[in-house]
């Protein structure tokens, strides 16, 4: 069943109607040829399902009726921001789409001094976070998410930092670090992190966790330092150099394998 996220303005639960407008509309009609009578999944981005059947289709807008709604299921227990060296070309684009999938919640571009792409303004930054939010979306809809992941304009490492700081666990992968184990890191966050409760995976207060990429050049050793000294942690990924578009969707997946939801509930 295909699967469309909808703003809250658009529920109307007194008389159980839905709207769809926006592009989805052409997706609908010209895309899936859906027609009245049929069925689709929708979710309003804050943890909530709707089961609707197309009522009327019309040019520029689709109405539903509510047939159920359920607490979406499929939203990790740990909300990851990956906060992105901004990488060259269209590789932020995959990040993105990847990411999104083994359950990243937000993401921070962030211009560090090897950044090669530089952004011309706030107009550019404003166009390239509203296309990358684009691409968020759709991946979030592909892969059955219950949110649209955030995607925040691109930032300073200052400003990076201080948008981590209430997270937990703060994660840097760094080529020239040669003890920090990640495994450990995580060894020692998980009784934290994870909290069961009578026999079932339950949340703590401590559920945020932030990773830190940098672009194709890598970190500056002065940006090393001030992260450190925020509360990050240094690892190495092993003896083989990962990409900068590989190395976030690694690091998430190994997370969600130990602190979050790599297993059916």
């Amino acid at each position: 069943m295909s699967k469309f996220f909808v703003n809250a303005g658009a529920i109307d639960r007194v008389n159980n109607i839905i709207t769809i407008t926006g592009d989805d509309v052409r997706h609908i009609k010209d895309v899936l040829r859906s027609a009245p009578g049929d069925t689709l999944a929708l979710s309003d981005g804050s943890g909530t399902e709707y089961a609707v059947v197309i009522e009327k289709l019309e040019k520029d807008r689709v109405l539903t009726k509510i047939k159920g709604t359920s607490p979406n299921r499929t939203e990790p227990p740990l909300f990851i921001t990956l906060f992105q060296g901004m990488p060259k070309a269209g590789k932020m684009e995959y990040i993105l789409q990847k990411c999104v999938e083994v359950g990243v919640s937000r993401f921070v571009p962030v211009m560090t001094g090897r950044s090669v792409v530089k952004i011309g303004g706030k107009r550019d930054a404003a166009s390239k976070a509203a296309r990358w939010g684009r691409i968020a979306a759709e991946a979030a809809k592909q892969c059955d998410r219950g949110i649209v992941p955030a995607v925040e304009e691109p930032v300073g490492m200052e400003e990076a930092l201080k948008l981590a700081e209430d997270c937990g666990l703060k994660i840097m992968p760094y080529e020239e670090e040669t003890e920090g184990s990640l495994r450990k890191c995580l060894e020692e966050h998980k009784p934290a992190l994870l909290q069961p409760r009578s026999g079932q995976r339950s949340l703590c207060p401590v559920k945020r966790a932030a990773i830190f990429i940098g672009p194709e050049g890598g970190f500056e050793p002065g940006e090393v330092e001030e992260a450190v000294r925020s509360g990050f942690r240094t690892v190495t990924l092993g003896p083989r150099i990962l990409r900068t578009e590989t190395a976030g969707l690694v690091v998430a997946s190994i997370i969600m394998y130990e602190l979050g939801d790599m297993e059916q509930n």
